[in-house]
């Protein structure tokens, strides 16, 4: 199998896609990319549909090179990723009901986002009249003595969104979860079609409201990769201020949730205390408690206040006392340690096959971070360790988060100590041709990918991508051999995001 470049080169390369390129390809070579990523030697990034076609980002993992290829299916078919390789099949479950394209040799042709309550079927592509559908949703079989069901959700007793999760066991042990989501569909990317990228980023900023400042961040760099500009160095820097604040309020915000779930509330108590330290200090520095509708494409629609450097030191300052003790706390507490090691183990093979990002990668040995690879301004001249561990239980995931706490209080510094003064945004320009750009920026729960075209001053199509498509399913894998009442616990340490999966 020759390289995704050397793929990609053999095929109609598409001029305008930035900053990495793509290439319209036969059915031939979309199978052999199916063969390749089954192989392990390529990484599923993305996939995504359009009316009557289909793309694929993958990263080649002997070169690192990233890459886009595309199928026309003017037939509405295209071979099936999924049958070779499992991480595509609830993408291609999605294209299907968002467009009406079929993956020829699915192993699944389940409808995943329409729960048949829509008003038209494929309503991204040759729009179809709904017709009523009563029927229940055919969950998997499990054939064994003594198994019984317990179906949880989609209405949960907290303030939590929709998800349903049906639990096959064997007394108390989970021998089977599935997971049926698609509860908060929202129709962002039909949202999107049409408008400008001023207007499209607010929306990009809600797909999963934990992380709008990585998702505002990642379409904000496809506009400008689509359109070849760049945003202030300024504005660069405070991105990514914005980004490790973001990421240190959900990071110390899941050590307590994960902790509250095993029944040791003190630590929820304290490290709610320091998140709301830090959203304080967002809120004073950007006024927004979430930093939402700051980050812009062309660079930040408002500078940081003249007291927000100030505000942030403070809140750093706190944290730097008070969350070792925490961390000694969470290490020494037989109880909280007998309920986190051991549980919920994501093997590293089943972590590299889905590519898994984030946290829920690293604790299973994937030593991938967007920040680094890729890579992208100005974490290229910022000093921080990407930490690893390879037990991939509930444990591993929370030493993850505290390494990478402790890795983000080190990076607001290095910012604030090197923010130089200028203007924060530049104008965008029209596009005189449709032209294609694309970003992949780390969250705090992994690596989220931006796919745009641009027209003129609008959008033409956008598909955002949130690093809980590979996740969910690895929760399945997770749970199973452990018992029911540690799901919530195994859940809470993935946190994946219901939103951002609901698009």
């Amino acid at each position: 199998m020759p390289s995704l470049i050397e793929v990609i080169r053999a095929g109609r390369e598409v001029e305008r896609h930035h900053p990495w390129p793509r290439a319209v390809v036969g059915d031939d070579v979309w199978r052999s990319a199916a063969g390749a990523l089954a192989d392990g030697r390529w990484s599923l990034l993305g996939l995504w549909g359009e009316p009557s076609r289909v793309h694929m980002a993958i990263v080649d993992d002997d070169t690192a090179d990233i890459g886009v290829i595309s199928l026309d299916c003017p037939d509405h078919r295209y071979p099936s990723i999924a049958a070779h390789h499992r991480p595509a099949q609830r993408l291609e479950r999605a294209i299907h009901d968002l467009f009406g394209l079929e993956a020829i040799g699915a192993p699944d042709g389940r409808p995943w986002l329409d729960h048949g309550q829509w008003q038209a079927r494929f309503p991204l592509g040759d729009r179809r009249e709904a017709s009523p559908n009563a029927s229940p949703y055919p969950f998997l079989a499990a054939e064994g003595d003594n198994l019984h069901q317990i179906p949880v959700g989609p209405v949960h007793a907290g303030i939590i969104e929709p998800g349903h999760f049906r639990f096959t066991a064997m007394g108390e042990t989970v021998v089977r979860l599935e997971e049926r989501l698609g509860y908060t569909h929202k129709g962002v990317e039909a949202l999107m079609a049409g408008t400008s990228p001023e207007q499209a980023v607010r929306i990009a900023g809600r797909v999963s409201g934990d992380s709008t400042v990585a998702y505002s961040l990642a379409f904000s760099q496809a506009v400008e990769a689509a359109l070849q500009i760049a945003a202030p160095p300024r504005a660069i820097w405070l991105r990514a201020l914005m980004a490790e604040l973001e990421r240190l309020a959900n990071h110390l915000g899941d050590i307590g949730a994960i902790c509250n779930d095993a029944s040791f509330a003190l630590m929820h108590a304290h490290c709610g205390v320091l998140r709301e330290r830090i959203l304080r200090a967002a809120e004073a520095a950007f006024g927004h408690r979430l930093l939402r509708d700051v980050v812009v494409p062309g660079g930040l629609a408002r500078d940081i206040s003249g007291d927000g450097p100030a505000a942030i030191r403070t809140a750093l300052d706190d944290i730097r006392r008070r969350f070792p003790a925490l961390v000694d706390l969470y290490d020494n507490t037989a109880s909280l340690q007998d309920r986190t090691v051991g549980t919920g183990i994501l093997n590293s093979a089943l972590a590299r096959q889905f590519a898994a990002g984030g946290y829920v990668g690293r604790a299973s040995g994937r030593a991938r971070d967007a920040r680094r690879g890729p890579g992208y301004r100005p974490y290229d001249v910022l000093r921080f360790e990407v930490p690893v561990l390879d037990e991939g239980d509930v444990n591993a995931r929370v030493w993850i988060r505290i390494r990478e706490v402790e890795q983000s209080l080190s990076l607001v510094d290095q910012i604030m100590d090197r923010l130089e003064a200028g203007p924060v945004r530049v104008p965008l320009r029209n596009a005189s041709e449709p032209t294609e750009g694309m970003a992949i920026v780390e969250g705090f729960r992994g690596d989220i990918l931006a796919w745009l075209r641009l027209s003129g001053d609008r959008i033409e199509r956008c598909h955002l991508r949130d690093p809980s498509w590979f996740q969910w399913p690895l929760l399945e894998a997770a749970i199973e051999g452990n018992i029911v009442a540690d799901f919530p616990l195994c859940n809470k340490s993935f946190n994946c995001s219901y939103s951002g999966h609901d698009l």
